[in-house]
């Protein structure tokens, strides 16, 4: 594999070049050994909702619902890195059980990177986020990957490290950032440097609190879509009046976000990417005008087809999952949409070491 989404090939998504400890053990490859002695850990990753309506490509937050993986490593036995993996859950009858996997290959990749080899490897996945739902699926396996090269990793990576990789090898941070750190954020990437326009911009990211009243409701599909089918169609450019109209939506949406939850319904119009890929998920964008002529702050979910819906108080939260059983399905094509109520996630990727 050699990119994800819209990002870098991991080799080029390293913030700084290999490191290596002195008199390390090498394979022939050059590489160090990372491990002196077996390792097991578990990991925790959240699910996440990116856009929230005018913040295409920026704003996300974490959803409590996870992933989690348990991974033992040791030094290696023999010349290659032997791999073995389980998987429940989504993904469990088409993801591969080899070194393929795409947490194993970004792992060996940013461990290369840092001047280190693959160590063997058991990996036992629960994979609980629907894949290709707009719940941040592969955002939740880079962070597992740049997470479990962190724990790797003699001198582990830096939290600006761990932003940057995954946010280039995810192509933009929006669903990444609350994967990696939780909450609510908005993120965004500076314009390179005038004297080096080959090297991309740093990314940068702030947290948001949210409004004590901020209620998530998803309205989770039986019907996956692809993220790219859906970025295809977007035109390259949009008049002026629509970007001012977003830009606006978007201020709102944070003072909304984080003061003022009633002004939620307004704050989430979109004018940039909703309406243009209706054609990729028409049932979604039904469902959404639907939820909003009902006075609900509902939008599409990253790049869908799941529904968001951003709710004042547990009492709106339950009358939008009671709308979404009345309204979302099933259709002709038996494509029904489920409400999920998840809590936003305050914390984000977490690893626990079980023995050393």
């Amino acid at each position: 594999m050699d990119k994800l989404g819209q990002g870098l090939a991991p080799e080029q998504a390293i913030a700084e070049g290999p490191v290596r400890a002195s008199g390390a053990p090498t394979t022939e490859a050059g590489l160090a050994e990372p491990l002196t002695s077996p390792v097991t850990f578990q990991l925790s990753v959240p699910a996440t909702s990116a856009n929230l309506g005018p913040g295409y490509d920026t704003m996300g937050l974490a959803l409590g619902l996870y992933d989690e993986i348990t991974v033992q490593a040791a030094p290696r036995a023999g010349a290659e890195a032997s791999i073995e993996i389980s998987v429940e859950g989504e993904g469990a009858a088409t993801l591969p059980r080899d070194a393929s996997h795409l947490v194993v290959t970004l792992v060996e990749k940013i461990l290369a990177a840092k001047g280190y080899s693959l160590p063997d490897l058991q990996v036992r996945a629960q994979n609980n986020i629907p894949h290709s739902r707009g719940l941040g699926s592969s955002a939740s396996a880079v962070a597992s990957a740049v997470m479990t090269a962190d724990a790797l990793l003699p001198q582990g990576l830096t939290e600006d490290e761990k932003l940057q990789i995954g946010s280039r090898i995810e192509g933009h941070p929006d669903n990444y950032v609350p994967a990696l750190r939780g909450g609510v954020a908005i993120s965004w990437q500076q314009q390179p440097d005038p004297e080096d326009p080959e090297t991309p911009g740093a990314f940068k990211t702030a947290r948001l609190t949210p409004h004590a009243q901020l209620r998530t409701v998803l309205a989770v599909p039986n019907f996956e879509q692809s993220t790219q089918v859906a970025r295809d169609l977007l035109p390259a450019q949009v008049p002026h009046s629509d970007a001012a109209r977003n830009s606006a939506r978007a201020a709102l949406l944070v003072h909304a976000l984080t003061t003022a939850p009633e002004l939620l319904w307004e704050a989430t119009e979109d004018s940039l990417h909703q309406e243009q890929r209706r054609p990729a998920f028409p049932g979604s964008m039904a469902l959404v005008d639907s939820l909003r002529a009902a006075g609900f702050a509902a939008v599409i979910s990253g790049a869908g087809p799941s529904v968001l819906v951003l709710a004042e108080g547990d009492a709106q939260a339950e009358r939008a999952a009671e709308h979404i059983v009345a309204r979302g399905g099933p259709d002709a094509r038996g494509h029904a949409f489920t409400p999920w109520i998840l809590p936003i996630a305050g914390t984000g990727a977490t690893v626990e070491v079980r023995s050393q």
